[in-house]
């Protein structure tokens, strides 16, 4: 039977519950054992696909075609585990398959409630990971303790230890221990008020994870054991870390998975931790750097990015390089062209996106990059600006664009293919999940791959228009992926360029820290070689630190926000 262990949270929402469980699922994996993760989403969204990525950061895709919350992308990374659609539920899943039963007559005219209903069906959520092939599920329970949106969830949960047994069932709570500077001390009143209210739903913590910028005393995990009953080594220090991966092996020198394995009986070796002891040493000491801008829509939310941003330090990792990553605002491009920014910079990438909005800054950037032999990397929406800027400045196609952001675009480039403008419903014509592309052999990106057929995951709804196909490669543009029937460009590239490929798909999505993805590695490649050529590091190009959050309605957004990646 498969062991089961709960990830919640409390005092402040973003402590960081979801790198705690992928830092817990790469201890107990390196211990032998076979780990799935999964997130409870409170929000009554069936699923974040259609959600702001100002409200909620990036949609993680999975190979099945799910959209789902950024913290699988953060299982996936530190577990090099493939996720599937049973590894993300949410409040209006949930509600959605527990009236559809009720509409179907399931409940035989019962009354519908929240408990037994719609607790069962959460239940059933976890369930369906506790496969024969697996010994332990990692469920992390979205938003805070005392937020009524969770309560379901809490009771769900609680329940769950009285079905399975208590023995297969082990519960960690992450809390916050502030500093307060006045009187020179970590205070555990946060804390203690936080397992309280856990406490009154009926659960108790097996293990405290306790947040703080300094490691806990001893003195301090005495009381926190004593109050809140819980035994002294099941009180852990998470300390702020400088590199997110160093997590596991801060985590497993307070002797998390241990007490966790002894709490689910659990016999297994100490873990093997050694290739990701190099890879995090490898990342603290870099010994050469290069900046990368990344041409965005919603920069002002890093997180909206958040696989393009790890995956580009996977890249760096594997090169014993530092990437400083410049935020550059889409719609900011071209005045940052008239003062020649963007020369600065060593790499671009251009990722992902919806909408209107800063396509033109976008294409600019594109044309720059192919222009002045600048390393560029596009990324689904960014392959489609490529193709634009192609069509524009080296087919003669004026006014080239894609119907989505113009509908009477005298060449229309990019496209829906006939069959999806059949259907109503744009949401039914979203390509999801892994796809096959067969690569052109001689390529660059089948050189890259070292393979002619590969699988990346999508999340679009336009393509290349096969209609003006042969005109841009009569142009240059080299087509070098399609779909297995050659009906769907995947990707393209341009001979003699350092590093100019576009690709449909988001290859950021399996990219991980000790194994990076070949195209962000080769980007990073070609990018360290402009910076030798150049001789020195440019200068940053502003000195402010990005918004935290997006500039109010009406205010002005900044031409470029600087962040540093290391």
């Amino acid at each position: 039977m498969a062991k089961h262990i709960f990830v919640t949270g409390g005092v402040s929402s973003s402590l960081g519950k979801g790198i705690t469980a992928s830092a817990l699922g790469r201890l107990l994996k390196a211990r032998g054992l076979r780990v799935v993760s999964q997130k409870l989403d409170p929000y009554l969204n069936v699923d974040p696909g259609t959600m702001n990525p100002f409200e909620h950061g990036e949609v993680f895709v999975t190979d099945d075609g799910a959209e789902t919350d950024l913290d699988l992308g953060h299982y996936e990374r530190f577990t090099d585990a493939r996720l599937t659609a049973d590894s993300n539920a949410t409040t209006g899943s949930i509600y959605s398959a527990v009236i559809a039963r009720e509409r179907r007559g399931d409940y035989l005219g019962r009354t519908v409630q929240i408990i037994p209903h719609v607790t069962d069906e959460i239940k059933d959520r976890i369930n369906r990971l506790a496969g024969d092939d697996v010994d332990v599920v990692i469920t992390e329970v979205g938003g805070t303790v005392g937020d009524i949106e969770i309560l379901p969830f809490l009771y769900a949960i609680r329940q769950f230890r009285n079905d399975v047994g208590r023995e297969n069932v082990c519960y960690v709570h992450l809390t916050l221990v502030p500093y307060l500077g006045g009187s020179g001390e970590q205070k555990t009143k946060p804390t203690q008020h936080s397992v309280e209210e856990l406490r009154s739903r009926g659960i108790l913590p097996d293990v405290i994870v306790c947040r703080s910028a300094a490691p806990l005393s001893t003195g301090i995990k005495r009381k926190i054991s004593l109050t809140c009953d819980v035994p002294l080594e099941g009180v852990v220090s998470a300390v702020d870390a400088d590199n997110l991966y160093e997590v596991p092996l801060l985590l497993h020198a307070e002797g998390l998975d241990g007490y966790v394995c002894r709490t689910l009986s659990l016999e297994t070796p100490e873990p093997d931790l050694a290739g990701w002891v190099r890879m995090v040493q490898r990342a603290a000491d870099p010994s050469r750097s290069l900046s990368v801008g990344l041409i965005g829509k919603y920069v002002n939310l890093p997180d909206s990015y958040l696989s393009v941003v790890e995956a580009l330090r996977h890249a760096g990792f594997a090169h014993e390089a530092r990437v400083e990553l410049h935020w550059v605002q889409a719609e900011e491009v071209s005045p940052l062209l008239a003062d020649g920014l963007l020369g600065d910079l060593d790499a671009l990438v251009i990722p992902g996106g919806f909408g209107e909005r800063g396509i033109e800054g976008k294409i600019a950037a594109a044309t720059y990059a192919r222009e002045h032999g600048v390393p560029c990397l596009g990324l689904c929406l960014g392959l489609q600006v490529m193709v634009i800027d192609a069509a524009r400045n080296l087919a003669g196609m004026v006014g080239a664009n894609s119907r989505e952001f113009d509908p009477a675009t005298p060449f229309p480039v990019i496209d829906l293919m006939d069959d999806q403008r059949k259907v109503v419903d744009y949401g039914g014509t979203m390509r999801l999940g892994a796809h096959v592309a067969v690569l052109r052999p001689g390529s660059q990106v089948a050189g890259i791959y070292g393979d002619l057929v590969v699988a990346e995951r999508h999340r679009h709804r336009f393509e290349v228009n096969p209609r003006f196909r042969h005109r841009l490669e009569a142009a240059g543009l080299v087509c070098s992926g399609t779909s297995p029937d050659e009906r769907l460009v995947e990707y393209v590239e341009l001979p003699g360029h350092p590093f100019w490929i576009g690709t449909q798909a988001h290859p950021e999505f399996k990219s991980r820290p000790d194994r990076a993805h070949p195209l962000f590695r080769e980007l990073v490649a070609a990018g360290l070689q402009r910076a030798e050529r150049r001789g020195s590091m440019p200068a940053p190009l502003v000195a402010t630190e990005p918004p935290l959050a997006p500039p109010a309605a009406g205010a002005p957004r900044p031409a470029v926000e600087l962040a540093t990646s290391s």
